[in-house]
């Protein structure tokens, strides 16, 4: 590749991340529903048209950010996995971490969950969506990881089971949780059971259920 060529590529995947940028504060602030390409292209300084050259729409939009919000939330669980020696407890650590994510970046969990929404959609192709489907696995991986860890020190039960299969059944469960406590928040705690104490049994419940000799 030739030095100008070269150049004109890193422009164009700056002002890619620009745009990219631009959406995800909109997001934040007045969320997915209110989003536009036009409310983009004035945050991002930049016309309409411009942005249409890099996305194709709204939905091709969405998925750039959930790209980027999976790789967040792999960097967090890894560090969260990395502060702890056992495997049940860089588990722990993880689910914690999922929780510190959809309460300190909202707009990123749900930028994942829409994603989630739409995966039984049209079994479209799209590079964008395959990098996004790779961008989960590898977010399942460093879960899977863990738990091959605490079979290998004895702290994770040995018939638990295939990881990367406890692995999506760990993050369907904290995920489900997540948006009960967000939804239904207040009904539940009408019942008596605040949303804390709800959290803390969840992830007993979980550890218990993947320990090895009351790890």
């Amino acid at each position: 590749m030739s030095y100008i060529a070269e150049r004109r590529q890193e422009e164009r995947e700056r002002r890619r991340i620009e745009i990219i940028q631009a959406a995800e504060q909109l997001y934040a602030e007045s969320g997915w529903e209110d989003l536009t390409m036009e409310r983009v292209a004035r945050r991002a300084r930049l016309s309409r048209a411009l942005v249409y050259v890099y996305f194709r729409d709204k939905d091709d939009l969405h998925l750039a950010i959930v790209e980027r919000s999976l790789e967040r939330l792999r960097q967090r669980f890894q560090v969260a996995a990395d502060g702890e020696r056992l495997g049940i407890d860089k588990v722990h650590a993880i689910g914690q971490a999922y929780m510190s994510f959809a309460e300190e970046v909202p707009h990123y969990f749900d930028a994942c969950s829409r994603f989630q929404a739409r995966q039984s959609g049209d079994g479209s192709t799209d590079a964008q969506l395959e990098a996004c489907t790779e961008a989960g696995q590898r977010v399942l991986r460093v879960i899977a990881t863990s738990i091959e860890q605490g079979f290998a020190d004895g702290s994770v039960r040995s018939d638990l089971g295939a990881p990367m299969v406890t692995s999506i059944a760990l993050w369907g469960f904290t995920h489900g949780i997540i948006q009960l406590a967000a939804n239904k928040g207040e009904h539940i705690e009408r019942m008596g059971v605040p949303i804390p104490q709800l959290i803390d049994y969840t992830f007993q419940f979980l550890r218990r259920a993947m320990a090895d000799g009351g790890s």
